[in-house]
Parts: C-alpha cells; sequence; structure tokens
C-alpha cells in the first residue's frame, strides 16, 4: 500500500491540458467578444497581465534559478528564515516622553525604533541619553528619522560605544541622511549641492565601524505616497542608490563601504500580488546595479528595505477599513521578504496615533507572526507563475525607466528638468481619475460609504488636505504627498457642515429587476457625497412617484427604471417636478439625446465621473 501511494502523481487520472484547448474554450466561452479588452488587465504601470499563467511562462525567465539567499537575492537575503523587524516610529520632539513610550512598546511585541526627530534643530548628547534611557542597543533596531539629527546622533554612538563597552558589530539600526528625498520634497537641498554629498561621505566616515548601521538612506516611499506606480517608485529609487553609490565613489570611498551604507525606504499599497513582485525585484535590479561597481564582497549588494504600509490609500471616513489595507499591504511585504516594517495606524490620516491605533498596528504584525507563521518560509511566492512573471515585467518596466533616468545624467538632474515630477503626475493624474470613475475603489469612501457616518468636528478641510513643504528658494517643483480620498472626502465634508442634509428621492418604477438595479447603484453614488438616499419598493404611476418626492421634501428626484420606459416616464416625471427637485436619470439609455431636448440634463452611470458630479449637484444646491 505504502509503495503504490509513493508511485502515483496527484491527478494522474486526468489527461494534461494543452493552453490552445484553454485558449479554444475561452474563446468559446467569449462568444465573439475581444478577448484583450475583456480578460487582458493593462495595468497602470505600463505593461499588461494575462488572465492565467501556465509553466511554459516560466521557461524564459532567467532569475528562476536562483535559490533564497544567492545574488542576485531575488528570492530574499536570507537562506533560512523569513523574519523581520517590527519597528514602530514615535515623535521624539520630547526625548523623555518619548523614551517612556519606547520603553513601554519594546514589551508589546516591538523590536525596531523609529525615533522621529525631524521637527528639532538642535541636538545635546544629554538629550540622546535621555531617549535612550534604559534601552539596551544590542537587542533591537534603532532608527532615527531626520536628517539633522544623523550627524550629532553618530558622535553620539560613537561615543557611548566606547564609554560603556557595548558591542559596535551588534548595534543595528540606521539614520535617515538622504538630501535626494530633500530635495524631492522641498524642491531644493537643504545647503549647496556639493556640501550635502561631503556632509554624506563624513557620516560614512564617522560610521566606519558600525557594520549594522546604515547611515545614507532612499526614500521610496515618497513616490508611493505621492500616487506614482510601483514601476516608478522602484526606478525613482534606484536611481537615487545609484547616484549615491556613483557621488560617494567619486569622492574616494569603496563600494563595498557606500553600498553596505544604504538603506531603502518603500511604502507597500494595497496591489496585493503586485506589491510582493516588486520587492523581488528590487532585490534583483539593485544587485545588479552594485555589482557592475566590482565590489570585493557580493554580500553589501543585498537590498536592504524598510517598508511603510501606505499612506497613499487611507481615509477619513470609514476608517477602520485602514486596518483591513494594512493587514493586506503587511502580508505582501513579509512575504516579499522585506527586512523590517511599520504598520502605519489606521487613524494617522486625520489624527495623531492613539494607544488604541498603536496597539492594532504592532499586533497586524505580531499575528502575521504568531498566527500566520510568515517568518518562518522564505518566498513562499516563489515559483508562482503569476507572481514570476509580475517580477519579470516589474523589473523590465523600471530598469528600462531607470536606463532613461541615468541618460539624463542621474536622478538629481532628472529631478532638476521636472522629468520626475512629470511622470509622478502623468500616473497621479490616472489613479485620480481611476478613483473617481471607481475604476480603482476605497472602499467606504467611492464604493459602498456608510451613509450615516459623520466626522468628528475637529476634521476640517484643513485636515483632509495634504500640506505643502514647498521652500521659497527652489530649483524645482517639489513631489506633492497626498492621499487618494482626499477630494472625494472634501465633497462629503461640505455635506456634512452644511446647514441641511440634501434629499435624494430614489423614484423607483417599471420594470422590477432594473429599478433595483439602477436604485441600488444611485443610493451608493449619492451617498458618496454624505446625501441623504430615500429608497422605496416601487411606484404604479408617476403621478404617485412625484406625490411621495413632494411630500419627502426631496432636493433631488433619481429615476430609475429600464432604458425603454425612460422614453416616456422621465419627460413626465422630469414636467410634474419642474423646477421643486433635481430630476436625475440612472443610466445612460439610448434616448438620452431625445431626453436631454426635452431638458433632462443629469444622468448618472457606470462610467460618470463622481466627483465631477457630486460637485455640480451641490453647487446647484448652493452647498460649498
Amino acid at each position: 500500500m505504502a509503495d503504490k501511494t509513493k508511485q502515483t502523481k496527484l491527478f494522474e487520472e486526468f489527461p494534461p491540458v494543452s493552453t490552445k484547448e484553454w485558449e479554444d474554450k475561452i474563446l468559446a466561452d467569449l462568444k465573439g467578444a475581444d478577448y484583450e479588452k475583456k480578460l487582458v488587465w493593462r495595468t497602470i504601470e505600463g505593461f499588461s497581465v494575462q488572465p492565467y499563467y501556465r509553466a511554459e511562462h516560466l521557461e524564459n525567465l532567467k532569475h528562476l534559478k536562483y535559490l533564497p539567499g544567492e545574488f542576485p537575492y531575488v528570492r530574499g537575503n536570507k537562506a533560512k528564515s523569513n523574519t523581520w523587524y517590527v519597528r514602530q516610529n514615535i515623535d521624539a520632539t520630547d526625548t523623555a516622553e518619548a523614551n517612556e513610550k519606547a520603553l513601554d512598546i519594546l514589551m508589546k511585541g516591538v523590536d525596531s525604533l523609529g525615533f522621529d526627530l525631524t521637527c528639532k534643530e538642535e541636538f545635546s548628547n544629554s538629550e540622546f541619553e535621555t531617549l535612550l534611557k534604559d534601552i539596551h542597543l544590542e537587542s533591537l533596531e534603532l532608527n532615527i528619522l531626520g536628517a539633522t539629527a544623523a550627524h550629532p546622533f553618530i558622535d553620539f554612538l560613537n561615543e557611548k560605544i566606547k564609554l560603556e563597552n557595548i558591542n559596535k558589530n551588534e548595534v543595528k539600526g540606521s539614520v535617515g541622511f538622504d538630501p535626494m528625498a530633500h530635495l524631492s520634497l522641498n524642491g531644493n537641498f537643504c545647503k549647496a549641492q556639493d556640501e550635502v554629498f561631503e556632509a554624506a561621505k563624513e557620516l560614512i566616515e564617522k560610521a566606519k565601524d558600525l557594520h549594522n548601521f546604515r547611515v545614507i538612506g532612499v526614500n521610496g516611499e515618497m513616490f508611493n505616497n505621492a500616487g506614482a506606480t510601483i514601476v516608478q517608485e522602484l526606478a525613482f529609487a534606484l536611481a537615487m542608490g545609484n547616484q549615491y553609490l556613483n557621488l560617494l565613489t567619486d569622492k574616494g570611498l569603496d563600494i563595498d563601504t557606500v553600498a553596505q551604507n544604504i538603506k531603502f525606504n518603500f511604502g507597500v499599497s494595497s496591489n496585493y500580488f503586485m506589491e510582493i513582485a516588486k520587492f523581488r525585484a528590487a532585490r534583483m535590479l539593485w544587485a545588479k546595479i552594485v555589482e557592475a561597481y566590482k565590489p570585493d564582497n557580493l554580500e553589501v549588494a543585498k537590498m536592504n528595505i524598510h517598508a511603510a504600509t501606505s499612506k497613499f490609500n487611507q481615509t477619513i471616513y470609514d476608517p477602520y477599513v485602514n486596518m483591513l489595507r494594512g493587514t493586506t499591504e503587511s502580508m505582501s511585504a513579509t512575504i516579499a521578504g522585506v527586512d523590517s516594517l511599520t504598520v502605519t495606524p489606521f487613524n494617522k490620516a486625520f489624527e495623531e496615533s492613539t494607544v488604541f491605533s498603536d496597539r492594532i498596528a504592532r499586533n497586524t504584525q505580531t499575528i502575521l507572526k504568531e498566527e500566520s507563521y510568515l517568518d518562518k518560509i522564505v518566498d513562499p511566492a516563489g515559483g508562482s507563475y503569476y507572481i514570476e512573471n509580475l517580477t519579470n515585467s516589474i523589473a523590465e518596466h523600471a530598469w528600462k525607466l531607470f536606463r532613461e533616468i541615468e541618460e539624463k545624467g542621474g536622478y538629481v538632474e532628472a529631478f532638476k528638468d521636472g522629468f520626475i515630477k512629470e511622470q509622478v503626475n502623468e500616473s497621479a493624474n490616472k489613479r485620480n481619475l481611476n478613483l473617481a470613475t471607481r475604476r480603482d475603489i476605497l472602499l467606504g469612501t467611492n464604493q459602498y460609504p456608510n451613509a450615516l457616518e459623520k466626522v468628528d468636528a475637529k476634521v476640517t478641510s484643513d485636515v483632509v488636505t495634504s500640506k505643502s513643504n514647498k521652500r521659497a528658494d527652489v530649483i524645482a517643483e517639489p513631489l506633492k504627498l497626498y492621499r487618494g480620498a482626499e477630494q472625494m472626502e472634501l465633497l462629503r465634508l461640505k455635506t456634512d457642515k452644511a446647514k441641511e442634509t440634501p434629499k435624494v428621492f430614489l423614484l423607483t418604477i417599471g420594470d422590477l429587476t432594473m429599478r433595483k438595479a439602477r436604485a441600488g447603484f444611485a443610493s451608493g453614488f449619492f451617498a458618496c457625497a454624505g446625501f441623504e438616499v430615500i429608497d422605496n419598493p416601487g411606484f404604479n404611476s408617476v403621478d404617485e412617484g412625484v406625490k411621495v418626492a413632494m411630500e419627502q421634501k426631496a432636493n433631488i428626484v433619481v429615476v430609475c427604471s429600464s432604458d425603454d420606459e425612460y422614453t416616456e416616464l422621465a419627460p413626465a416625471i422630469y414636467e410634474k417636478l419642474g423646477d421643486k427637485a433635481i430630476t436625475v436619470i440612472a443610466g445612460y439609455p439610448k434616448s438620452i439625446d431625445d431626453l436631454k431636448s426635452k431638458g433632462i440634463k443629469h444622468f448618472i452611470h457606470m462610467k460618470s465621473n463622481l466627483i465631477e458630479k457630486l460637485d455640480g449637484f451641490q453647487k446647484e444646491l448652493g452647498i460649498g
């Protein structure tokens, strides 16, 4: 019996099915519909994704021969586990308060601290001592956020290691010195260009004995939070990293030292499989870039990655959905083998994180480790026909864009020329349009909103709208960080602040199936702006429907019926309503031109721009 089991192959009783047979079956089921339009996904990244993949689609992928831990590290930097650091960032403006919080969270699953010192300009050793009081540096990963803190902190750390006889090889972490990010977010360097890169060189020299402490940051996360595509985020980050290699080796540092000191920071969006593929492609491409500089030790070509769940996807309305987004984003990052991860607290978009939101953010990672065991298996996505092809596609397109930037003289010159900003703006505009037309969904905001929800009074348009860091002496237009939900939220906020909430009456009449379907669509459409929607079981006549609408004091009446019935019903309803309410037709009937000629102006349908339409209704009703 045992021998027979060993010899039996899974599903061997089923005959193999060729790709041609699959394709013939698909074409038959499509019944003449266009295969490319119906089934092929054209991504915003610029490449197409097929409806399915088979083993034959792996035949020409060169990266498949590498194992985890092997150059070029496409399958991860580690060979035996997939562990990562659980990081929580802390506002360290008040160092004593930050220390107290750090000691607390180190007992709750965190093993990586990110002290945010971006708001401070001057630092003393006593402040750093207060910040690190009772923190055992050899037991965690320590990260200092804020370029101005980089030099004084490294000076302090070197002195502390010497005085307290700390094992310097056990001190792990980073400081976030990234002048190219400063240029990108502010429009200029903080000092003269040559000065900032000379400061980067000096910082590396100061940290030469701290072998596990990285001092140069590459901020790819800002592109993610500015609306860039996954390909753009990767290509721009690689270009920044390469320019650091180029400039710092030109200043006399060896490639092994420079590469070992670079830490990449990426955002991670809710595009689940694409994000897994992004991190795999990132390691592979960075390893190839470093290899071109001929390091003595290829180990330095390992890309050290910190990931943070996206702020771009976060919403103010229905904020608990942000927990779900943070969970899927965390899964993408950890399955892909990042080195450390920060889960952005679910309420970060509208207030400072709370004890509760910090706890949920930490526990998201704890569950992925302790209950899902994602830290145990290296590259579980490896070998997947789909993800391996995505990895290859992202790598090819990111490399092409990277080469284009190099031809322009590198990241700094490309940014000064406006090329980077132009690329990001183009993709951000596409993403905004996709959200407005609901091709992309932000659950609870542009689809399935909670119509009864009202935000806290402290949430104003200033809270909803992202701020710019643009300097007065810009040499290039900086990137604008924002959230995809902002325009939609501003519309709904105007409704929330209005004296009276507009009433939308669904006049359902005629064909039962069509009126119910269109009522459901219209209900969700207007609820996105916080309008009160009054649904109905259906009316037997126009007079009856209009009478009830007037009794309800409706501001907007949406006619919900079938296309054929609109020809007679819509003009009759419009005529009886007159200027007492705005008449809207749910759908895009063939008789639309005829209906427009009779005075009906408003139609809502699947291709409607949600923001433009709702903004128009608000203006017509005198809101905002």
